[in-house]
């Protein structure tokens, strides 16, 4: 593992994907410094450039939400500072609404959601790509992780077990793009160490092409839930993440 010596700065830090992020950078050696919206909103341009210089980051992960304007700010500082920058992106840039395409997706295809959400992170994706075309794009799908706290898989399928019963419904034709939110972080870390640029995917379902049903008795066996699975077929739809399976470790790999 290579160290990440040196103070990077993450937005986020009240989520939960940056909390991992954070944790990653400690064990590598670096210090991580968030971005406080009550101190410094991220609307106000000179706040903002004044926190920069006062943090001097050696690399920026952009993993909270805010306005694109926001994210290509941030992207254009670590572009002139010669940082590394790493931004979370989204499969819903790809949508799921009828006549929207299916995958798997590639890095390289077109965003094509009409939704607000969707087309959000796809306005994101590219005001990052115009201030920085070295940044890291990086698309996730849907988070698991044990704490089940948060925006979390394992909370909504918890959730949706204790008010049916125990039981689960999931459709046997969708393949979801989705990681073990650990796994995301390395994953996110190891990036901004690498020189990579451009849109990656990072997807542990990519390869392994779990349908739901498996995916929930997956993440019910190594959490220690009990649910039972009841499978339906009212959903057809494969959003994997595909193209870059070696970023990231399968879902297979934990047991």
């Amino acid at each position: 593992m290579a160290r990440m010596d040196g103070t990077f700065l993450l937005t986020g830090l009240r989520g939960t994907v940056a909390p991992k992020v954070a944790a990653r950078l400690s064990e590598l050696g670096g210090d991580v410094v968030g971005w406080d919206r009550s101190a410094v909103p991220p609307d106000d341009v000179a706040a903002g450039e004044a926190f920069l210089a006062d943090v001097r980051p050696a690399g920026i992960f952009h993993l909270g939400m805010g306005a694109e304007a926001w994210a290509g700010r941030l992207a254009a500082y670590a572009r002139d500072h010669e940082l590394p920058f790493v931004v979370t992106s989204s499969v819903s840039v790809f949508g799921d609404a009828p006549g929207d395409p299916d995958g798997p997706f590639r890095p390289a295809d077109t965003p094509t959601a009409r939704d607000d959400y969707g087309s959000y992170k796809a306005r994101c994706e590219q005001a990052v790509r115009e201030a920085y075309p070295e940044a890291v794009v990086a698309r996730i799908g849907w988070q698991a992780d044990p704490d089940g706290v948060g925006n979390n898989m394992v909370a909504q399928l918890a959730a949706q077990a204790d008010s049916a019963g125990g039981v689960v419904r999931a459709s046997r034709g969708w393949r979801p793009a989705t990681s073990w939110m650990e796994d995301t972080a390395v994953a996110l870390v190891d990036l901004a160490g690498s020189g990579r640029s451009g849109t990656v995917h990072l997807d542990a379902n990519a390869a392994d092409a779990w349908t739901f049903p498996d995916v929930v008795r997956h993440v019910a066996r190594v959490t220690g839930h009990a649910w039972t699975v009841e499978e339906h077929d009212e959903l057809e739809h494969d959003s994997r993440l595909v193209g870059d399976e070696d970023l990231i470790r399968p879902l297979s790999a934990r047991s």
